[in-house]
């Protein structure tokens, strides 16, 4: 086994992450360099998964910090943050098989490894539940939404599940709790062009660009100022159905971005966004068989 078939073990969830060193460079130490390259992250902080035993040469033997630079060498290293907000939501396993996993998600629960999330990401629990190293989220859920996202279980078929929903092969439902209004006849199509907005982790809408998203909305039931929608996205565009409502005058109950962007303490879980990923279907790429799985959870109206 050659130096670069090597991989250090995953550590309660977490797996190794890696960095090769680049050439033309004047670090002395390899240290050095982690400090320069990721500024994001504190030099006490590296110095830190040094002392722990978290950062390691392409040999798997552990880096200090006067370890000398080597150009073109593979670096491993764990993240993992001093201080975390624990989220004190379970997460449920619907269905596994060979190759997937499909996993009803709560609210506030953030699907993959950010700068303020590792350990209470989603992909981390199942990673510590199942000690499948090689699980990866197929598709995309917001932080502030609940329901199903599916997970592939293995990297040679990956690609083939994610291929589905480039191609708009897999129907997805949600659920929704707005704003009642009669000015709309349901069954109503949305179509409008989103794009990236000001603050960046938000979008909006361009009336003078083609179309480039769709929704299909039906008020399942209502009372006298709010209503449940069901939500028939055929295009997948980031925040599509909070935006969508939003343009509608009827933004989601809760939603901490549209109409404005509101700030909550990490800690605050109260009023998640009534904003559910209720059902999923599609023909599996492997087996073949059509599969449709519904969310455990429900939205009520308030």
């Amino acid at each position: 086994m050659s130096a670069h078939d090597l991989k250090p073990p995953m550590i309660h969830g977490v797996s190794a992450s890696c960095v090769v060193l680049p050439s033309h460079t004047n670090y002395k130490t390899i240290f050095e360099f982690l400090c320069a390259h990721f500024q994001h992250i504190h030099a006490s902080e590296w110095q830190k998964r040094c002392d722990d035993g978290l950062v390691f040469d392409q040999y798997l033997m552990p880096i200090n910090t006067f370890t000398p630079y080597q150009a073109q060498q593979h670096i491993f290293y764990y993240r993992f943050l001093a201080h975390e907000v624990n989220v004190p939501f379970p997460h449920h396993i619907i269905f596994e098989n060979n190759d997937i996993l499909v996993v009803d998600k709560p609210h506030f629960l953030t699907v993959s490894p950010t700068g303020r999330y590792v350990q209470q990401t989603l992909l981390v629990r199942l990673k510590q539940q199942t000690g499948i190293e090689d699980l990866s989220p197929i598709h995309r859920l917001d932080r502030e939404t609940a329901g199903l996202i599916m997970f592939s279980k293995k990297p040679t078929n990956r690609a083939a599940y994610q291929q589905l929903f480039a191609d708009r092969k897999v129907t997805k439902h949600y659920h929704a709790i707005a704003q009642y209004t009669s000015r709309l006849s349901f069954p109503y199509q949305f179509q409008c062009h989103m794009k990236k907005g000001e603050p960046f982790y938000t979008m909006c809408i361009d009336p003078h660009l083609p179309v480039n998203s769709e929704t299909m909305i039906e008020c399942l039931m209502h009372n006298q100022n709010y209503a449940k929608y069901l939500l028939k996205p055929s295009s997948g565009k980031q925040h599509q159905l909070r935006v969508h409502l939003n343009a509608l005058d009827i933004p989601i109950l809760y939603d901490p971005f549209y109409p404005l962007v509101t700030h909550k303490e990490e800690h605050d879980f109260r009023q998640p966004l009534q904003l559910l990923a209720y059902m999923l279907a599609f023909t599996d790429p492997i087996t073949k068989q059509n599969m449709q799985f519904f969310s455990r959870q429900s939205l009520t109206l308030p």
